[in-house]
């Protein structure tokens, strides 16, 4: 399994996976889908997916002018999401529906909350595992919950939570300086969080959902220290407590 990051807008993140035993490929969110294009067709890679996290412009934007892009073969190509509003939907799907790409394994997760249709792509070739988090999880920080609740994004940060810990996270912006300077007034004493932010360059993918654990105040609502800085003992109060006051920050 082979990922690549390109760059998108302002801030934002697109993929490219490729299988290298079969070179068929998907791309994830292709907001601007010139520069996935020119890669696909210069190495000669058979693009079958398009994996789209949610609704957004800045995410689903892309999908009809990638599909023009790729000329004759668009006809080949599903695109991939939980929403029946997504531009150029071919195959709604649902939570922990699976798909190939190539002898790559893609396990769809229903994220609701940043959106209600939200979707995660976890890929594996059975022995590295990379989760596609879109705006759901970012590095040390999380989504807002446009068409959500506390509870729902407690929930899809959970289910998050429960992949093997080694399994690489990319996120959907590059948020994480501003994302780490909020989780330094939560957990001011967190090593694990200080070291974070002392390596912390231009880009910041991927991470681990191992490494989230130790310092992303979101996907801590549990401990003790995050629930002492919003006053609630309640994990889900917790993180609507995190989130107000992250959205002032």
């Amino acid at each position: 399994m082979k990922i690549r990051h390109f760059n998108a807008l302002e801030d934002n993140y697109m993929y490219l996976i490729t299988d290298d035993k079969t070179t068929e490929c998907a791309v994830v969110d292709p907001a601007e889908p010139d520069e996935l294009v020119k890669t696909i067709k210069k190495e000669g890679l058979k693009l079958t997916t398009i994996l789209t996290t949610h609704h957004h412009y800045d995410h689903a934007g892309g999908n009809n002018k990638m599909l023009e892009l790729m000329g004759a073969e668009k006809d080949q190509i599903k695109v991939i999401g939980g929403d029946k509003s997504l531009q150029a939907l071919t195959h709604p799907v649902k939570d922990n529906e699976k798909l190939q790409i190539g002898e790559l394994e893609v396990t769809c997760l229903s994220t609701p909350c940043h959106t209600a249709g939200h979707v995660c792509y976890v890929v594996t070739d059975g022995k590295e595992q990379a989760v596609f988090t879109g705006d759901t999880l970012f590095i040390g920080g999380c989504g807002k919950f446009f068409e959500g609740t506390a509870a729902q994004m407690q929930s899809s940060l959970q289910k998050l939570a429960s992949l093997d810990p080694k399994t690489l996270v990319y996120c959907g912006h590059e948020y994480t300086k501003k994302n780490l300077e909020f989780a330094a007034t939560v957990e001011p004493d967190n090593q694990d969080l200080k070291s974070k932010q002392s390596s912390v360059k231009s880009v910041t993918i991927p991470s681990t959902i191992g490494d989230e654990l130790k310092f992303n105040p979101f996907m801590r609502t549990n401990q003790a220290s995050v629930q002492a800085f919003t006053g609630k003992n309640d994990p889900i109060e917790c993180m609507a407590e995190l989130r107000e006051r992250k959205n002032k920050f």
